[in-house]
């Protein structure tokens, strides 16, 4: 379900299934997902949370937790290469040099007992391509490129004597450390005021003009969305709903889910004493609904029997824009006729 685009994938998910066990049952987190990224664009991964995005994102570095979760299908390929079939010392290998993530908890993915810049270093260190003295003096520039002001002397405090923003920044820099081909920034701007959102939003842009790296963007952010990203992915219930370009996404949407997503942020240039929420909660992933798991809050649905009946397949319902739903056609037709 790939857009036109030259060349091959830097990263391909192919029907990925992901479950934990539980006190409940099997809990299929990510069911059948399917995306691909490019080398240097900006992929989105947008939706409620527990709608498998950073599950997804957790599978393709090789960290879901075994047990409780398993990999139950699916291939994800980089550079061409099967991730879950290369073993566990060559996967390390990969994780934080061709492939790194940005965690959404600095805090707790920094360890306190050590300085910023040691930690950073030791990201370079670890897969042995410089000396310390070397890896010290890039740790240093590193800093200075995500923003982090007196960055020598930054790079000799402790994770404590950071801001939220800093610490978030200092995760930057060790995300990239190492010229990754392909960075995972998982809710990067979680927790944080708008003005220090900012501040990392730009850390981002910079840190992408270092490296040239592919990055998802995992989200639920729809501003940072439409800041950073080149293309979107809309999940729901561990599923694939939608995926189109930035662009088309905001101002033609084609499945209710991202209508709803859409309808509930706030505008500048409307007055509205009260948000447009999506009704109902998100589904059980131990009993899904059964047909299209949005149908129950779907006011496009309406109770029709194929949505309740027919899990809807992933289509292509313009060159580059895909949708999981029976009547993407008619939310296309509509949005003609509200225009008109």
């Amino acid at each position: 379900m790939a857009p036109a685009h030259p060349g091959q994938p830097l990263l391909s998910v192919e029907g990925l299934i992901t479950e934990f066990r539980s006190s409940e049952g099997i809990v299929r987190a990510v069911d059948e997902v399917s995306y691909q990224i490019w080398p240097g664009e900006t992929l989105a991964v947008v939706g409620e949370s527990g709608s498998g995005k950073s599950v997804t994102a957790m599978s393709v570095l090789g960290l879901i937790p075994r047990p409780p979760g398993r990999i139950a299908g699916g291939r994800i390929l980089f550079e061409g290469r099967d991730l879950l079939t290369v073993a566990p010392a060559e996967m390390r290998a990969i994780r934080g040099k061709a492939i790194s993530m940005i965690f959404q908890d600095p805090m707790t993915s920094l360890n306190p007992v050590l300085s910023v810049g040691f930690q950073i270093a030791e990201a370079m260190l670890a897969h042995g391509d410089m000396g310390r003295a070397e890896a010290a003096e890039r740790a240093v520039e590193l800093l200075r490129t995500v923003g982090v002001p007196n960055a020598a002397e930054r790079y000799r405090q402790f994770p404590h004597q950071f801001s939220g923003g800093m610490r978030q920044r200092a995760l930057i820099a060790m995300a990239i450390a190492n010229r990754p081909r392909l960075v995972i920034a998982d809710e990067p701007t979680t927790a944080l005021d708008v003005t220090i959102q900012a501040q990392v939003f730009e850390a981002l842009r910079l840190a992408q003009a270092e490296t040239q790296a592919a990055m998802i963007l995992i989200t639920h952010d729809m501003g940072l969305v439409a800041e950073l990203a080149d293309r979107v992915v809309v999940m729901y219930g561990g599923r694939v709903v939608e995926t189109t370009d930035v662009r088309t996404l905001f101002h033609a949407p084609r499945h209710p889910y991202t209508r709803g997503l859409l309808a509930s942020l706030p505008r500048l240039n409307e007055r509205s004493e009260r948000l447009t929420p999506i009704p109902g909660a998100p589904p059980s992933l131990v009993n899904r609904p059964s047909g299209c798991a949005f149908h129950p809050r779907c006011a496009h649905s309406a109770g029709r029997p194929l949505c309740r009946g027919e899990v809807p397949a992933m289509r292509e319902v313009e060159p580059g824009h895909w949708s999981a739903c029976h009547y993407a056609e008619e939310l296309a037709e509509n949005r003609e006729r509200v225009e008109a």
